[in-house]
């Protein structure tokens, strides 16, 4: 991961990296949630910006914003 602390627009906005920490500061601050929320919608949905949305949107996955 990179040291950038600060959010930045990702390089392919179909896409999600979390392992570029500005990228995922970005996707988190976009999405509203944790970072362990995006990995784990990540992890159980891929990298598919659309595909992660729509985990994220399942009342299942406990997200409450």
């Amino acid at each position: 991961m990179s040291n950038n602390t600060q959010s930045q627009p990702p390089r392919d906005p179909a896409r999600i990296d979390v392992e570029d920490e500005g990228e995922c500061r970005y996707w988190c601050e976009r999405f509203g949630v944790t970072s362990e929320q995006l990995r784990e919608a990540v992890h159980q949905a891929g990298t598919a910006r659309d595909d992660v949305l729509a985990y994220l949107a399942t009342p299942a996955t406990g997200r409450t914003s």
